[in-house]
């Protein structure tokens, strides 16, 4: 029995789809349905599922919000990352707690391994890396932390969702180009997991990401191409055009040591992923 907390965010979803693919059951949970910031509520919750998996996709995600809100999006990020870790110890089962780049600072020009020094430039990066601190104080026996980047799906808010929406109109965008990184399909992240958990990996940190590097100048040029809108129609603009609230990695390509030491594979490159799941994107678009 596998628990998936977060259950409805686009992680979430996929997750869903990847366990019933393969006969699993699991419980799938939101917010509404469980505050993670509640020791007392977690442990309920657990001693009611008793699962043996339990995936820890909730989050504080909205990044620039977190600017003005650190204290709130600790106590998820931190705090209930700790809950969820101290009632998987006692009852031995097995976490996977989800993590972000935006735990480095962005300033390598090579990709980051699982064990560089981490240096967060946001309060979203700061409470994310307590919170895999505080996985890994309370149950580093049984925990793996999966860091993603640039996560996408047909569900949901994402570049993706957002750029394909602007090539089925023909609209012109412009996209910073001086940012790199890695687009990862929330479906392949999913079953990476099960992957991982199936495969008994070693506990530890791992970077769960598509494959391959690119920018979002091209990450939204390569969209417009697949969806048959004209590429021209993106224009590569500088970083400083659109200043955030919020600091972000200048360069967040993360390397996958970890796993492939382990006899794991790396996840397909971004633009085979990126080709698989445009239509998927385009339909849901369109049926909305």
């Amino acid at each position: 029995m596998w628990l998936i907390l977060g259950g409805y965010g686009q992680l979430g979803k996929c997750l869903q789809d990847s366990l019933n693919s393969r006969g699993i059951s699991f419980t799938a949970m939101g917010h509404n349905d469980v505050d993670i910031t509640e020791f007392a509520a977690v442990s309920t919750v657990m001693q009611q599922i008793k699962p043996d998996v339990v995936v820890n996709a909730a989050a504080w995600t909205a990044v620039d919000n977190a600017e003005d809100h650190e204290e709130a999006a600790y106590l998820v990020n931190c705090v209930g990352a700790r809950n969820i870790a101290k009632c998987v110890a006692r009852d031995n089962s097995v976490l996977v707690h989800i993590s972000t780049d935006y735990v480095f600072s962005g300033s390598s020009s090579s990709p980051l391994s699982e064990t560089d020094q981490t240096s967060p430039l946001s309060a979203y990066g700061r409470t994310k890396l307590a919170g895999e601190l505080a996985v890994l104080e309370e149950n580093s026996a049984s925990s793996l932390i999966v860091r993603t980047a640039w996560l996408y799906s047909p569900f949901g808010s994402n570049f993706a969702r957002t750029m394909v929406r602007k090539a089925l109109k023909n609209d012109p965008v412009r996209v910073v180009d001086d940012q790199y990184g890695q687009p990862t399909l929330a479906s392949d992240l999913a079953d990476h997991v099960l992957t991982l958990v199936e495969g008994v990996a070693p506990s530890g940190i791992y970077h769960g990401t598509n494959s391959g590097k690119t920018s979002w100048f091209e990450f939204a040029t390569e969209i417009f191409r697949l969806v048959g809108s004209d590429p021209e129609l993106v224009t590569a603009v500088h970083g400083s055009e659109y200043p955030t609230r919020a600091m972000r990695p200048q360069y967040s390509v993360l390397g996958h040591d970890n796993t492939i030491r382990s006899g794991f594979e790396e996840m397909q490159p971004w633009m085979e992923a990126l080709s698989q799941s445009i239509p998927q994107i385009v339909a849901r678009i369109t049926q909305e």
